[in-house]
Order: structure tokens, then C-alpha cells, then sequence
């Protein structure tokens, strides 16, 4: 029933295996690849049918994880899997990237590549695995894609270099490496770095390289045994309108590459091409997307020749010039930080907000649930290019160059505990003409400055581009919009002045050298330490200060023990601090405790309060405290936010205190002295040599109470404090007789003994009973 081929080898200490003829036979071709425990479906389909007038190759490539893969339940309200999340997103670039260059050019049919994780172990790299079962697919099915690629990433632990690192070891990583190539050459490279240098990442790029080769030639094996015929398409032949196109607009498309201006030389460029189609649809039969991309290769054809030629670019630049750069800062006054990054007729609006860990995005995916507290968008309006367009929500170029910025910025940005907060940037892309994603880069790092965000270093990017003709080559820092589509590469590098911190690689071709890619590296730190300089001209370092809107933020550890005091019972402390304050408390199990306040005010108040429910009292220092029960032998008194403490009748004065509740009584604020705990833990307070603020200690009653003149108790009051004394240790008899006398007494208004015979009982009750 099955026709199942099967071959592996061990790579890097683990075993891959490639399988086919056994799931999803009825696509083109489909190929299960596996390592440890992490397993991932790539099937191949594609049309047989060319969409008429079609210029461009419509090729989708898919990466979907579903949770089951995990063997979990999707987070949320909703448990069906919905849009890609931005990792599948991501992903599918990844594996779009080193694939799409490797295909025909004149084959313009539909090709759908769809990758789905089956299973996943937590530490197998399914974006790799992605990549290759992919490359084998195609290399197996009618599609005519006769190259051969393969994909590795690379770590840096402890200054070794990691193959295939585990999520745990990328965790501890400085390097985070994805490249994919052929034998002979380098495809794509994607990957994210703490300030590393040029020779280490050269190093890291040879090293992966080299280690893709056993799966190459694991492909090739496996492709003996199971490839298909390739489909005979029927190929476009566009060299005879490509040589009308050039003798006719030749030299008017030369001069239209002298205009500096971007619009004003797209507008010259419509006109020749539509002078052109009328000129030749009449007379020569052609179909238009022939025609297109005739007319695409003799532009690419002026444009190339003049660089390789001359060393003149389409805007009169040489190859290693950049565009002229203006930066600007705190545009926007109610924002926490703002920045407007301009070069030539590119230009980011970047905004820094600042929020609290309750801000932070949550991310849910196949590998787990995780807060991210560092966000950066990136827009890009269909204004930017001068279009007209409608406007929709971030699609996979607007989330892969966000990401980029995300790579470059976050090795700057200060640890959670040295500044703790969550930080969203948005890239609003205001005008565009190469190299938005790099602008942004330098636009964000602008505007964190102006907000007043530590960073540790400035951190710059630049776009750099290609021209490869056989033997001759240029490299181009800082492309534009045109040179990119009509060049070789686009090379995207962002550095700080001590290392590389992001670089993105994509080749329109079947791949560059090692030795072109070192010289494309070292250009692009040059061109990046440029456009550093200009930054810092401006500005070099984070204000001293955060801006005046932005939230304030402290941070501050408690005991763990206190964690329960702190938030109270049913959370009653922290929800009153949050409302009488207006702050918003994040607390951790550890005792970490993190205040967000909109000012300084309300943030030094809130502090203020929990400080105060979990300090630890100090020997010997005075507190201020409020009486919360009166007894016979003392007062308990609260201080230092929920402590409580006993000050004891003989500690309230020096003199003899006979009736407590003749000196103080519940809710009265006094002052009191720590004095250390009794052999039961009890706290213990003293008043004397205390200086007393309330306005009793200073009346006349409390200074004839420190004569020697004390108020004269009531007799009812000597008998509710003896009856509530003794009366758990009465005999029943007694406590009966006892309770009523407490009842007459209270009820008769007369309190004079010889004419109140009830009261005159009572007394003798007492001393019976109690003396």
C-alpha cells in the first residue's frame, strides 16, 4: 500500500531522518522530517496552469503549528488554532527566502509549500527542520527545482560555538545564527547577536556552512531513491522583445537613472514603459507578462552597468557613499520619547512608551507561554511610497522587518531589574526609498535616548546591496528602493561601535562567497560607525532624566514572608494602596515588588505605604502608632503598617498608671519605642521618654495624673474590668450573681453607695469575691 523511502544519518550528535511515500501522497511531493522527538510534515503542490499575464513567481510558503504538537490546549477563550501567530510568520520567511532564488527564472507557475509541526520535543530547531524538509520536497517533486540547500543555526556559549542549540542553551547564547546555502555557497542568513564582532560572526558563518553539507548530501540520497519526472513547462522566451526594448530605450532609460529624485524618476519610467507597450503590442505579438520582464531586465541591465562601469550609482553616489542624514528628537511633547530618523528619502517617526510589567505582551505558542516586555512595530503606510492604498493590518513584510529592528535594538536595551519596565516602540514609516527596517533601528535608538531609557550603547543600521556579473562585482552600502530590486543581494547589518547585534541576508541569486560576504561585512560596520556619528552629533547618550509624561517605576525587594502582609486578607492592603494612590503593584515570589506611578508624587506615597506594612521595626526607634484595644495591664498599639505591640500599663509612664483607659483609649495616635520582643515573639512598646505629640499629654488632666491626682474610677467601671478579668475562672453560681449585679449597676443612674443598696451589694460582692 505504501511505498515508503527512508533515509538518516547522526548530525551533530542527533539523528535526522527524512521519509516520503507514506502521508499526503497526493501532493506533489511530501516529506516527513524528524529529530529527537520534534517532527514536521512539508508538502509541495503547485499549478499546472500559467495565470496569464503574470510577471512575478507567485510562490507561498506556509509554517503552521498547532498545539497538539506540544500536547496542548491553545491559551484564550478560543481553542481552534486562528491566524498565524507572528512566529509561524516568521518562520515562513525563513524558509521562503533561501528557496525562492534557487527557482527558474521564466518559471512563473504557482507553487505552494505548506510545513506543519506534528510534534515538538522543546529543544529540536523546527524552523530548521522546516527549511530542509522543504528543500527536499521540492528536490523530490515535479516542480523544476534541481538545487540542493540545507539550513544549521549556531550558538555561542562561553565563547564555543553551539550546532542546533537547545531553547535552554539559546537562552545563555550571544549568538543566535540561522544561515542556509548550498554546497558551494551561502543563500540566507538570518540571526541576532550581543554586540559580537566581525571575525566571530565570519567564523560562526564558516563553521555553519560546513556543517550543512552532510545534510545536502542526505537530500541527494534521498532523492535517488524517490524524485519525480520534472514538469516540462513551457519556458517564456523574452530575449527577442529584450532586444527591441534596448534599441529603441536604451538611452532614454540611461537618462532616467540620472534623475535623482524618486518620483520624479518613477514618473519617467511609466511614461517609457508605456511608450514602449503602445509601440510594440500592435505589431509584435507578445503576451504582457513577456513583456514585463523584458523591460525589468533591461533596466536591471542599465543600472548594473553603470555601477560595474563607472562606480556611479543611480543617484550619483559611488558604491561605499551613504545618503545624507538628519536626525531630530522630541517631536512629539506627550509622548514618553520620540525620534524622526531621515535619510536621503527614507524616514522612520519612531515613539517610545514606557508601562508597567502588566503591559508586557503575552505570548502564547507551540513553545510555551512567556511575557515579552520589549515590543517594536513597524508601519508601513501606502503614503511612504506615494501610493494610494488601503489600510491593513501588519502583514509578514511589516512583522519580519519589525523583528529585525527587535533583534538589533534588544541587545541595548537595560536588564528587567535596572529598569523595569515594559517598552513598546513604533516605527511609523513616513517616507520610504530603501532600508526602512535599518531607519528604524536608528530611529529607535534615537527616541529610547530622548526618553531617557539607560541604554547601554547607541546602535545603528544600514542596507547593503550587490551587483555580481561572472567575474566582476560591487557592493553597495546603503541601497535604495532600486537598486535593491534590481540588484544581487540585500544585506541588512545593525552595529553598536563594539559589535554587530542583528544582520539579515537574502540573495536573488544561487548564492555569494564567503570572501564577498566578509568584504560586505566589514563596508556595512563601516558605513553603521558613520551614521553613528551623526546620530551622536545630535545626541550620545540617554537624558539624565526620564521625560516629564513618561510613568515612574521603583522597584524594591520584601522578605517573602511578608508577601501575605503586603497584599492582606482578600488583597485589602494592595487594592487600597492601588486606589488611594492610583498606581498599579506587581509582586513576585521571590519578594521582588515593582510600583508604576504616573508621577513622582503618588509613587513616593505608595512606596511610603508598603514600606511601612513590611519594615521590620528597629530597636530603640520611635514609630508613630494608633491604640487598637484597651486592657487591664495595657494598651495594643499598630504601627509600622500591620505590626502590632503590647505597651504595658508600667511602660506608659513613669508614674503609676491605676486605670489604663485613664490615659488612653482606642483610636488615639501616641508615639512609642521599640523595645525588642518577649519570650513568646510578642512585640513590646514603651511611651516613657517618649515625647507625645497628642494634644492630651499636654493638658492639665495628664499633668494632675503625673502629680499624683488620678481620676477617681468609677465603681461600675472597677467592677467591668474585675468581672471580665474573672469571670472564665467563676464558679457558675458565682458568675450568675456576679453578671446581674454587672447589669444593675449599669442600669441604675444613682451612683451614690447609701442610696443605692444594689450598688452597696456590689461592693461587698467584690471584696468577697475578689480579694
Amino acid at each position: 500500500m505504501f511505498n515508503i523511502v527512508k533515509k538518516s544519518i547522526e548530525w551533530n550528535g542527533k539523528k535526522i531522518e527524512l521519509e516520503t511515500g507514506k502521508i499526503a501522497r497526493q501532493a506533489s511531493a511530501s516529506v516527513i522530517v524528524r529529530m529527537g522527538e520534534s517532527t514536521v510534515l512539508c508538502t509541495v503542490t503547485f499549478s499546472k496552469n500559467l495565470k496569464e499575464g503574470i510577471d512575478f513567481f507567485p510562490l507561498s510558503v506556509n509554517y503552521l503549528e498547532k498545539y497538539y504538537a506540544a500536547g496542548r490546549f491553545p491559551g484564550g477563550f478560543m481553542k481552534r488554532e486562528g491566524k498565524p501567530s507572528d512566529r509561524e510568520t516568521l518562520i515562513s520567511r525563513l524558509i521562503d527566502r533561501p528557496i525562492r532564488p534557487l527557482f527558474p527564472e521564466d518559471f512563473l507557475y504557482e507553487v505552494n509549500v505548506i510545513c506543519k509541526v506534528l510534534s515538538y520535543d522543546g529543544n529540536s530547531p523546527t524552523d530548521i527542520l522546516a527549511i530542509i524538509g522543504s528543500a527536499a520536497a521540492l528536490k523530490i517533486s515535479e516542480v523544476p527545482f534541481d538545487n540542493l540547500l540545507a539550513a544549521v543555526r549556531v550558538g555561542l556559549i562561553d565563547n564555543e560555538f553551539v550546532l542546533n542549540p537547545s531553547t535552554q542553551e539559546l537562552e545563555k547564547s550571544e549568538l543566535d545564527l540561522v544561515i542556509a546555502g548550498t554546497n558551494d555557497s551561502v543563500l540566507m542568513i538570518e540571526s541576532s547577536a550581543k554586540e559580537i564582532d566581525e571575525e566571530k560572526l565570519i567564523s560562526a558563518i564558516e563553521i555553519a556552512h560546513k556543517n550543512i553539507q552532510p545534510v545536502i548530501k542526505l537530500i541527494d540520497e534521498f532523492a535517488t531513491d524517490s524524485k519525480k519526472d520534472k514538469y516540462a513547462y513551457a519556458k517564456l522566451d523574452i530575449q527577442t522583445i529584450f532586444e527591441k526594448l534596448k534599441k529603441d530605450h536604451h538611452t532614454d532609460i540611461k537618462k532616467v537613472y540620472e534623475i535623482v529624485d524618486k518620483s520624479v524618476r518613477k514618473e519617467r519610467l511609466d511614461a517609457i514603459y508605456k511608450e514602449a507597450f503602445d509601440n510594440h503590442s500592435t505589431k509584435d505579438g507578445f503576451e504582457l507578462n513577456v513583456f514585463d520582464l523584458a523591460y525589468k531586465k533591461l533596466r536591471r541591465e542599465v543600472v548594473r552597468d553603470k555601477i560595474l562601469d563607472n562606480n556611479i550609482r543611480i543617484d550619483g553616489r559611488n558604491s561605499e557613499e551613504i545618503r545624507k542624514i538628519d536626525c531630530e528628537i522630541g517631536l512629539l511633547p506627550q509622548t514618553h520619547g520620540s525620534s524622526l530618523f531621515t535619510r536621503g528619502e527614507t524616514q522612520s517617526l519612531s515613539i517610545v512608551t514606557l508601562g508597567s510589567q502588566q503591559d508586557s505582551q503575552l505570548r502564547d505558542d507551540v513553545t510555551g507561554t512567556y511575557n515579552e516586555r520589549f515590543m517594536l512595530h513597524y508601519n508601513f503606510p501606502p503614503y511612504s511610497v506615494g501610493e494610494v492604498g488601503m489600510l491593513k493590518p501588519p502583514g509578514r513584510r511589516e512583522i519580519g522587518h519589525g523583528k529585525l529592528a527587535f533583534k538589533a535594538v534588544s541587545p541595548i536595551l537595560p536588564k528587567d531589574e535596572e529598569f523595569p519596565y515594559a517598552i513598546r516602540i513604533v516605527s511609523e514609516i513616513t517616507e520610504s526609498n530603501g532600508s526602512s527596517s535599518m531607519a528604524t533601528v536608528c530611529a529607535a535608538t534615537l527616541a529610547l535616548m530622548d526618553a531617557g531609557v539607560p541604554i547601554k550603547t547607541p546602535v545603528a543600521g544600514i542596507a547593503m546591496g550587490l551587483i555580481l556579473e561572472k567575474d566582476r562585482h560591487a557592493i553597495l552600502s546603503d541601497i535604495i528602493g532600486d537598486e535593491d530590486a534590481l540588484g544581487d543581494m540585500d544585506f541588512k547589518v545593525a552595529s553598536t561601535k563594539n559589535g554587530i547585534t542583528a544582520l539579515q541576508m537574502d540573495i536573488k541569486i544561487s548564492g555569494i562567497t564567503i570572501e564577498i560576504m566578509k568584504k560586505a561585512i566589514s563596508q556595512a560596520k563601516d558605513g553603521c560607525n558613520h551614521i553613528l556619528s551623526k546620530m551622536n552629533e545630535l545626541i550620545s547618550m540617554p537624558k539624565n532624566e526620564l521625560n516629564s509624561s513618561a510613568p515612574r517605576i521603583s522597584s524594591i525587594k520584601i522578605n517573602k514572608d511578608k508577601i501575605r502582609d503586603l497584599i492582606g486578607p482578600g488583597g485589602k492592603n494592595i487594592k487600597e494602596i492601588c486606589e488611594r494612590t492610583g498606581v498599579k503593584i506587581d509582586i513576585e515570589d521571590d519578594g521582588s515588588v515593582k510600583i508604576f506611578a504616573t508621577d513622582e508624587k503618588t509613587l513616593n506615597e505608595a512606596l511610603s505605604s508598603i514600606e511601612e506594612i513590611v519594615a521590620v521595626p528597629e530597636m530603640g526607634k520611635i514609630y508613630n502608632a494608633k491604640i487598637t484595644k484597651i486592657m487591664q495591664f495595657g494598651a495594643f498599639a499598630k504601627f509600622l503598617g500591620s505590626n502590632e505591640g503590647l505597651v504595658h500599663v508600667s511602660e506608659i509612664s513613669d508614674r503609676n498608671i491605676e486605670n489604663v483607659d485613664d490615659v488612653l483609649s482606642e483610636g488615639m495616635i501616641i508615639n512609642v519605642k521599640y523595645v525588642g520582643t518577649d519570650h513568646k515573639g510578642k512585640v513590646k512598646l514603651t511611651m516613657k521618654n517618649v515625647e507625645q505629640s497628642n494634644e492630651f499629654f499636654n493638658s492639665d488632666s495628664w499633668k494632675r495624673l503625673m502629680e499624683g491626682e488620678p481620676k477617681k474610677q468609677r465603681p461600675e467601671k472597677k467592677f467591668d474590668q474585675e468581672f471580665t478579668r474573672k469571670k472564665r475562672v467563676m464558679p457558675k453560681q458565682n458568675y450568675n450573681k456576679a453578671s446581674n449585679f454587672n447589669k444593675a449597676i449599669h442600669h441604675d443612674k444613682d451612683k451614690k453607695e447609701e442610696k443605692n443598696p444594689t450598688l452597696f451589694n456590689a461592693k461587698s460582692f467584690i471584696k468577697k469575691l475578689f480579694n
